[in-house]
């Protein structure tokens, strides 16, 4: 199986998140592809892998200006995304509470509403804790990818 982890980032934390978990997690995966969103559409998720939005908070509760194409493209260009399986990485700052990890909630969102499939609950983190980003994301993925890559009907 194949995780592709699409990376919505302002000041490459998301990105060093997922390079994090490409180096941690190889060992539970064939492949691990870090795919910045740069210029990404809904097309992104023709591709029969694991999907993994990684993504930070800008502005207003925004996403990245990199993720904005893709995330436009979810409500200008919709088809139904039943084949797609994914989980979330959002990160934010509690300091923001009305918009705390809303990038990543807002892929989360759409994602949802085309029929794609989330794997587990979003993971957030807050930036005003402190902790590193990076060794808590690898840590919450290998667990993830374990629930992700169960067979179906097995027990939890």
């Amino acid at each position: 199986m194949k995780l592709k982890i699409l990376v919505g980032t302002m000041t490459s934390t998301a990105d060093d998140v997922a390079q994090a978990i490409q180096m941690d997690c190889a060992d539970l995966v064939d492949e691990i592809e870090v795919c910045l969103m740069d210029g990404l559409d809904i097309s992104a998720f023709d591709e029969d892998a694991l999907y993994l939005i990684c993504s930070s908070t800008y502005g207003s509760g925004d996403v990245p200006d990199n993720a904005y194409e893709l995330y436009d493209s979810l409500d200008t260009a919709p088809r139904y995304l039943g084949h797609v399986r994914y989980g979330v990485i959002a990160l934010g700052d509690s300091g923001y509470a009305q918009t705390f990890c809303f990038g990543g909630k807002k892929f989360d969102q759409r994602l949802s509403d085309l029929g794609a499939r989330r794997i587990g609950e979003v993971w957030c983190h807050d930036a005003s804790e402190g902790t590193m980003a990076e060794a808590e994301g690898a840590a919450w993925c290998r667990e993830w990818l374990q629930l992700a890559l169960r067979p179906a009907g097995a027990p939890a």
